[in-house]
């Protein structure tokens, strides 16, 4: 509309002629006598072209066009269809159909989907982000992964971890074996150390080893990966699920790494993975040194101008890593942990705690609501068990400490017999445990009878070899302690006789040859 309103000015307001109006806006007469005659025809004049916009002075002009572009057939409300499409089994082949069913003059198939496409791209506005110096580190892993040749001849694959600054784009990249918790969080560690700085907020993909709940609003991160942020004094915000935009930086730069750096090493065999970083390491160096198109500077120089000042310093510890995971406590007063159990206080029996297995220190802590009532020494034994013994119940306690050597000391207290008849009996079992209930039994029966008494009794005891705790209670009951022991080992009792009692059969019935009852029949 600029060369228009310069038209009616130098006419109505300058006074020039067509022809020097053509010479001075490199326009025909024709052009000139053409824009006037619309504009008398609309009964315009230049107060009234000084007050109206761009698109008015076009419509009073020219009749103005369909904002749309589209023709008097008629084009359906795409917003509608667009919601529609997102019912399940919904296509635009059945959207167009009742489409025309309502506009039968209305566009063909294709004419309908390429007027959808293009509402489509004006509703995928991109925001443009402004990215200030030490703000935000991006991650991500890349697609397309590295291989190292150390078992096959055809290689494994390993990952590769990809993170940039926003404002100079400055990257870092390393091979990793998985994405697993550990090898992603130590990457993020040694990345930092790379950058010689801490940035305000880590932005990451919503991955299972960094966010536990993915949620497009509170996604909930994971308990490690927090503990690394809240250690380096930064904050960890993941882009939105399905959602590249929001980390479109380092989007972009796995794109580059994987051109300038997979692409360079894509016919070399490097048999470990310490062999495999050095060589990304030194591409990435020179990546970072290349001069990039629309800066005129290199991601290097950017980094040192703007990215290394605004970044926060490191702490002075590196971060120990370590796993967290919920366990309930067993009936036991244990928690399971790589298949080791670990006791607890037995207060908390069937409770919900949190585990902290810190491999660095190889130590196992457990936490009940924030507070650690558990500390161990790690350990690496399937199926065995770690005890302390003040979290056990005060029964147990006791239980713990009974020895067999302390057993025996007690029994020498009451006497030889007594020392001797428990040491038979911690023996004779298979496992000394096994044998401690009877052996307390049998000490503890001096506070009824006393000890000379229960002396007695385990002598009696061990001569009739009944080594057992009802013998001795037995024996002292019924008085059979008071007895000396000599007069029960008088000469064996003779054999019964006819005379005694009418149905013993007698010696003869022993001795005399009796005939078996088959040869009776037979007699």
């Amino acid at each position: 509309m600029r060369p228009i309103r310069r038209i009616l000015r130098g006419k109505w307001v300058e006074g020039l002629s067509h022809r020097e109006l053509g010479r001075g806006l490199s326009l025909s007469v024709g052009v000139i006598s053409s824009t006037l005659r619309r504009a008398a025809q609309a009964g315009l004049d230049w107060a009234w072209v000084e007050g109206l916009s761009d698109p008015e002075l076009e419509v009073r002009l020219y009749g103005g066009a369909s904002p749309s572009g589209a023709s008097r057939r008629g084009l359906p409300d795409f917003a509608e269809v667009h919601a529609e499409r997102q019912r399940r089994g919904v296509t635009l082949a059945l959207l167009h159909v009742e489409y025309l069913e309502s506009n039968r003059d209305g566009y063909g198939y294709t004419q309908f989907c390429e007027y959808y496409r293009r509402w489509c791209k004006k509703r995928r506005l991109s925001m443009r982000q402004v990215h200030r110096a030490g703000e935000k580190l991006f991650v991500d892993y890349s697609g397309k992964k590295p291989r190292i040749y150390d078992t096959s001849r055809e290689g494994r694959e390993v990952e590769l971890f990809v993170g940039t600054l926003g404002a100079s784009s400055f990257v870092y990249a390393e091979a990793t074996e998985t994405q697993k918790s550990v090898d992603f969080i130590s990457s993020h560690t040694r990345m930092l150390e790379k950058l010689g700085g801490v940035p305000l907020v880590i932005v990451p993909d919503q991955l299972k080893s960094g966010v536990t709940r993915a949620c497009r609003y509170e996604p909930g991160l994971q308990r490690t990966y927090a503990e690394w942020a809240e250690h380096y004094g930064t904050t960890v915000i993941p882009a939105r699920p399905r959602k590249p935009r929001d980390k479109a930086k380092v989007e972009v730069s796995v794109q580059v790494v994987q051109r300038w750096i997979l692409a360079r090493i894509r016919n070399e065999r490097h048999r470990s993975l310490a062999s495999l970083n050095a060589r990304i390491a030194e591409l990435c160096t020179e990546l970072n040194a290349r001069p990039m198109r629309a800066y005129g500077q290199s991601r290097r120089e950017r980094f040192e101008a703007l990215d290394r000042p605004a970044l926060r310093p490191l702490p002075v510890e590196r971060f120990a890593y370590a796993e967290w995971k919920q366990a309930r406590v067993n009936i036991d007063y244990h928690v399971e942990v790589g298949r080791h159990y670990y006791s607890v206080p037995h207060h908390l029996l069937h409770e919900t705690v949190e585990v902290r297995v810190a491999y660095s220190t190889a130590t196992v802590e457990v936490y009940y609501r924030g507070t650690r009532v558990a500390c161990h020494a790690h350990h690496v034994r399937r199926g065995g068990h770690t005890t302390d013994p003040r979290h056990m119940p005060r029964s147990h306690q006791k239980h713990l400490e009974w020895t067999p050597s302390r057993l025996i000391d007690w029994a020498s207290k009451i006497g030889p017999e007594t020392r001797a008849l428990v040491s038979e009996i911690l023996t004779e079992r298979t496992h000394p445990e096994q044998g401690y209930r009877s052996c307390l039994g049998i000490l503890r029966l001096v506070k009824r009878d006393g000890a000379e008494r229960v002396e007695a009794a385990s002598a009696r005891a061990r001569s009739g070899k009944a080594r057992s705790y009802r013998s001795v209670d037995t024996i002292l009951r019924r008085g059979l302690d008071r007895i000396p022991l000599s007069e029960t080992h008088d000469a064996p009792v003779s054999p019964p006789t006819r005379v005694d009692h009418e149905n013993v059969r007698g010696e003869a019935y022993y001795t005399a040859a009796v005939p078996h009852p088959k040869e009776k029949e037979e007699c």
